[in-house]
């Protein structure tokens, strides 16, 4: 029995340090900003990162995978700040939405804690971090939302994305 419990404390230690370590995350300045700033600019359709299948694509689970690649992670603040139509295909389900673009409404510190807190909603080891030197980057060169869909296309040829 001792060796049992021993098994048995060393993984709940392990789960323990696990959700400790996602919990940290969420609580950085990103965590918190970005969960503020989410919230009022993106959860009045995205909800809690879940959106409203056929409707709204969801984000949790989905960012953090999109910004494992450089590609990704350019993509993403695309969307932010040029907005995106639809039709678009996630997870075999289609949708066919149109996004508006935040590039006037929010500032490269605004967006970045926003994508580096939807990075901590899933389970990509080390969290994708956004800075605001990148999105600065990025909003010096504006696209339509037909780009941006284009650009999607391109990377889900690639690399399917999620």
């Amino acid at each position: 029995m001792g060796i049992g419990t021993g098994r048995m404390a060393s993984v709940l230690r392990g789960g323990c340090m696990a959700a400790t370590v996602v919990l940290l995350a969420a609580c950085t300045r990103h965590g918190q900003e970005g969960y503020a700033r989410y919230r009022t600019n993106c959860g009045i359709c995205h909800h809690g990162g879940e959106g409203m299948k056929g409707e709204i694509p969801p984000v949790t689970g989905r960012v953090d995978r999109i910004a494992a690649t450089p590609e990704g992670k350019q993509y993403l603040m695309h969307v932010l700040l040029n907005g995106l139509n639809g039709p678009l295909q996630i997870d075999g389900v289609r949708y066919n939405f149109s996004m508006p673009p935040f590039r006037a409404h929010l500032s490269d510190v605004e967006i970045a804690s926003i994508l580096s807190y939807l990075a901590t909603r899933g389970d990509t080891r080390p969290v994708p971090v956004f800075t605001p030197g990148e999105v600065a980057a990025e909003r010096a060169h504006p696209l339509t939302t037909t780009m941006v869909a284009e650009e999607r296309r391109r990377l889900d040829a690639i690399h399917p994305l999620p």
